[in-house]
């Protein structure tokens, strides 16, 4: 018998930027700007892939700013090979995130053009920067500060990723990822110096988020304060990182799985797995069997991560698009992330079956967490066994009764955790 289900509510520290576009006019400011950009300059401002809380308020702020001292502002697309490595591609996924010439008031430049800059002295790993970027007059990065979902470093996802991957697009990307994941912290390192040797970068904004997706603090820093202050803010960071309340897990559903939610489509160091050959997994936590029955629209059919479950659904498996997915994943060179999982018809059939590879004597007292992604953790349905561990938990709250879950005639789960 499948065990009953009670929802809970987590709650995390949540600290946030009430004025944005106040906060980052007194960050540009530090940044020093106006003794930087010229009347006529020609300025980069870079735009990812990532789903970054109010990443079109302030780009547009930026341009803006950029805008009354007298330059000319333009949106880079610097994303590696995401949106399948191509213009349209890269467009897509920007409007996507709210990134569009209307919503940001200057043009956005979307290409696969990119000028080899140099090798790097200790891996020998061509460097490749954007086109638009090496001829712009100046440059001004914009990224997300998180913790990587493939390797640990001083400094991982944050500008200095940004400079050294997402503006190398796909030649950038694939070179890095040509060497595996072992010393890719300090590639990243070699590639955004040499990178920042040769275009004019003026600066940059560090984006830290809370538990909750809300923008925690918007830091303004100079090219010279970008590897000791990345660092730094990686620790917040990472602090900040909502993650599941438990150690020990038999079955973890999730809901959905996704770019907009995490670079592997599902949060590695959310889920305790990393599936890098020769690499051990995080440790934390202990999952045994992974489900994931739905792909999001955000996504545009990149199913990256799909290898890191167990089992999943015909739905989702009908929404891949399998040239961006490999695009992606060739590229990265981590080929067990992209091999399909056990195909099942719908969410009864994962569960169930999923459930009995456990090889418990009494199903019911299985260890299942139920998430909506990787994401937002604020609420899930967990086994009623976990309740004494709830209980002994500060932030934990249960907020329902124990139910059984409830299949539609399709065999899905009706309602996922929206009651």
């Amino acid at each position: 018998m499948i065990p009953k289900f009670i929802k809970i509510k987590q709650t995390f520290p949540r600290p946030r930027v009430d004025d944005i576009a106040g906060r980052i006019e007194k960050e540009l400011a530090q940044m020093g700007l106006s003794e930087k950009i010229l009347p006529g300059q020609k300025i980069a401002i870079t735009a990812g892939s990532r789903g970054i809380n109010n990443i079109p308020q302030i780009l547009a702020i930026v341009a803006a700013r950029v805008r009354e001292l007298g330059g000319f502002p333009m949106a880079v697309s610097a994303m590696g090979s995401h949106g399948g490595g191509t213009p349209a591609g890269q467009r897509d996924i920007l409007a996507s995130l709210g990134i569009t010439e209307e919503t940001i008031g200057c043009p956005v430049i979307c290409s696969s053009d990119v000028t080899k800059l140099g090798v790097t002295p200790t891996h020998k790993i061509d460097v490749y920067c954007a086109k638009e970027a090496v001829e712009a007059d100046g440059v001004i990065v914009i990224n997300r500060i998180k913790c990587h979902t493939a390797f640990r470093a001083p400094q991982e996802s944050g500008l200095l990723k940004m400079i050294g991957i997402g503006l190398g697009r796909v030649p950038g990307a694939e070179a890095i990822h040509s060497m595996g994941t072992e010393h890719m912290g300090q590639v990243i390192l070699e590639l955004a110096r040499i990178v920042m040797t040769k275009i004019n970068v003026l600066g940059g904004l560090a984006i830290v988020e809370n538990s909750y997706e809300e923008t925690e603090g918007i830091y303004g820093l100079k090219p010279e304060e970008f590897e000791e202050q990345e660092a730094i803010l990686l620790k917040k960071a990472n602090g900040l990182l909502p993650r599941i309340p438990f150690e020990r897990i038999d079955l973890l559903i999730v809901n959905e799985m996704g770019k907009n939610y995490s670079g592997t489509g599902m949060d590695t160091n959310v889920i305790g797995r990393w599936r890098i050959p020769g690499v051990p997994d995080p440790g934390s936590p202990q999952v045994k069997r992974i489900a994931v029955l739905d792909l999001s629209e955000p996504s545009h059919g990149n199913a990256n991560g799909i290898g890191l479950a167990d089992f999943t659904t015909k739905k989702l498996v009908n929404k891949i698009n399998f040239q961006a997915t490999y695009l992606n994943c060739l590229t990265t060179g981590i080929l067990n992330r992209v091999m399909i999982p056990i195909i099942l018809e719908n969410h009864r059939k994962v569960i169930e079956t999923a459930l009995k590879t456990l090889r418990l004597s009494d199903i019911s007292q299985a260890r299942v967490v139920r998430i909506k992604n990787t994401l937002h953790l604020e609420e899930m349905w967990v086994s009623e066994n976990f309740r004494e561990e709830i209980i002994n938990t500060p932030g934990l709250e249960i907020v329902s009764q124990p139910m059984e879950l409830r299949y539609n005639q399709d065999g899905d789960i009706q309602d996922c955790l929206e009651e």
